[in-house]
């Protein structure tokens, strides 16, 4: 399997280069999401990719937004491929990779919800006893299972800027009362329902973000990428254990293979070495057959 570190498609305008995926302009109403095979960490591009990491995060969001589609709509199109894409030879490149997305207009603000004590999260409650101002019981351990799934906004940062926690009176501020509401509730549902069906699968989705954006009519729409490795962090169920870090099918292990170098975290980022890719690919592919297959 070839990696996608760049789509090269010249029939459609190119809108934007994230970090991971390039989106090109259809028409008034639709767009073409190319999740490629780039990898970033601490916000910076790695220079190599990681083979077939672009169609698993593209497979495993299109299976979320179908199964969840009872609790919210999402931005999937009904177009085909070659409905927007003549050559045949563009289409190839990009088959696995592709998502057709209507354009929605998309809201400030991502939606995190924490359903264990890890990370940012771990520190805020190390120092205050609470996760972005939400008070939790005393006691609890790294990697401990939150009484309840607990909802954390962000707002979104610039390009080459880090997301910022922000309370949910600022969300308020941002989108209005109504649709602050509205994500904080979805969002919560879509992680309770998502995180309980994963566990049957053997993962446990620990937090996860979500995007989202109102159509013409200004209804609340699922956007972006949904419960993916890249979104989310997974555990495997089965090597769980409260007070240790678990091992992780995320880029966590991208980061912490970083973390080992003498290397200041700004681009240009390092050549990762292939025993490296391997092992994170391998990751990649196994959250794909626990949840999918």
């Amino acid at each position: 399997m070839k990696s996608l570190h760049t789509s090269h498609i010249k029939s459609l305008p190119l809108l934007h280069k994230g970090k991971v995926r390039d989106i090109y302009d259809i028409d008034d109403d639709h767009m073409l999401i190319v999740t490629t095979d780039r990898i970033s960490a601490f916000d910076v591009v790695m220079p190599n990719a990681i083979t077939g990491k672009g169609r698993i995060l593209n497979d495993v969001t299109i299976f979320w937004m179908k199964k969840l589609a009872h609790i919210i709509p999402n931005q999937l199109s009904n177009l085909k491929l070659e409905d927007v894409l003549a050559d045949a030879n563009e289409r190839a490149e990009i088959a696995e990779h592709a998502m057709i997305v209507k354009k929605l207009k998309a809201l400030p603000i991502e939606a995190i919800v924490r359903g264990y004590l890890i990370g940012s999260g771990w520190k805020d409650y190390q120092a205050t006893g609470a996760v972005c101002g939400i008070q939790l019981p005393a006691g609890l351990q790294l990697a401990d299972k939150l009484p309840e799934p607990i909802y954390t906004p962000s707002s979104k940062a610039a390009a080459g800027q880090h997301d910022e926690n922000i309370d949910f009176a600022k969300t308020e501020e941002l989108v209005g009362k109504d649709i602050a509401a509205q994500v904080r509730d979805v969002s919560l549902q879509l992680y309770k329902e998502a995180s309980t069906y994963a566990l049957a699968r053997g993962i446990i989705i620990a937090d996860t973000k979500f995007e989202f954006g109102l159509d013409k009519d200004g209804k609340l729409t699922l956007i972006d990428e949904v419960l993916t490795p890249d979104s989310s962090r997974f555990w495997p169920a089965d090597q769980y254990q409260p007070g240790i870090s678990p091992p992780s099918f995320d880029k966590q292990f991208i980061r912490d293979y970083l973390e080992t170098l003498d290397w200041n975290k700004t681009a240009p980022g390092p050549t990762l070495p292939d025993e490296i890719i391997k092992k994170s690919a391998e990751k990649y592919q196994q959250a794909r057959q626990l949840l999918l297959e």
